[in-house]
């Protein structure tokens, strides 16, 4: 569910910020077009959003400057306490939950976004989930996921080797622990729960996805 990596998140809470602007150079280049990516999702969210991982409220914030509704789920006491300090967002509850267990939502929600969120999913978590996100949604409601995934196995392993080779062993170290998912495979995954999905490439690790749930 995620939940193994709370820890590495709560002691990055204070710093998060920092590094989303390009502070750390191990990481710059995964941040590369930020605040583009989170813009372009606020962007083509419905009105009524469920954001998982909300962080330190970044991308909520995007939404709430284009008026939606969002509930802001994070699992990280820490990252939600540096969300809460922000004036912009006192207005905000943020809640206690995961991209799988969360309080039940009594309205109706026609999209669910995530920013770096989704590679703490294993393979088999990703599939429950955007199966489950579907009987979430109003018919023909999205999902719209950025984050860092793969062509193939060897575009992987060609990333993972550059960093060593830079290195950016904390990044190399992140890319070998954590889950992160082949476009092929996320395609498949939102088919197989009829969605259909398009992508867009934002730097040489971040895919933004939007999947559009089909009207039945």
């Amino acid at each position: 569910m995620g939940r193994e990596f709370i820890p590495i998140f709560s002691e990055w809470a204070k710093q998060y910020d920092e590094t989303v602007k390009g502070k750390d150079e191990e990481y710059r280049e995964v941040f590369l077009h930020y605040p583009e990516l989170l813009a372009n999702i606020a962007e083509k969210a419905g009105d009524s959003v469920i954001e998982f991982g909300s962080g330190t409220g970044n991308l909520t914030l995007e939404l709430i400057r284009r008026k939606k509704t969002v509930f802001a789920i994070e699992p990280s006491a820490a990252m939600r306490q540096v969300a809460e300090a922000k004036p912009e967002l006192s207005q905000v509850t943020f809640i206690d939950g995961d991209m799988e267990q969360f309080p039940q939502i009594n309205f109706p929600i026609d999209t669910i976004v995530s920013s770096y969120v989704f590679h703490h999913l294993n393979e088999t978590e990703k599939q429950r989930v955007i199966k489950r996100y579907k009987a979430l949604l109003s018919e023909g409601g999205k999902v719209i996921i950025g984050d860092t995934m793969f062509l193939s196995p060897e575009h992987k392993e060609s990333i993972l080797r550059q960093a060593i080779k830079a290195n950016h062993l904390r990044l190399a170290a992140d890319l070998q622990r954590e889950y992160y998912p082949l476009i092929p495979d996320i395609e498949t995954y939102f088919r197989a729960n009829g969605f259909t999905s398009r992508f867009k490439q934002i730097n040489a690790f971040v895919w933004l996805v939007e999947a559009r749930g089909e009207k039945e």
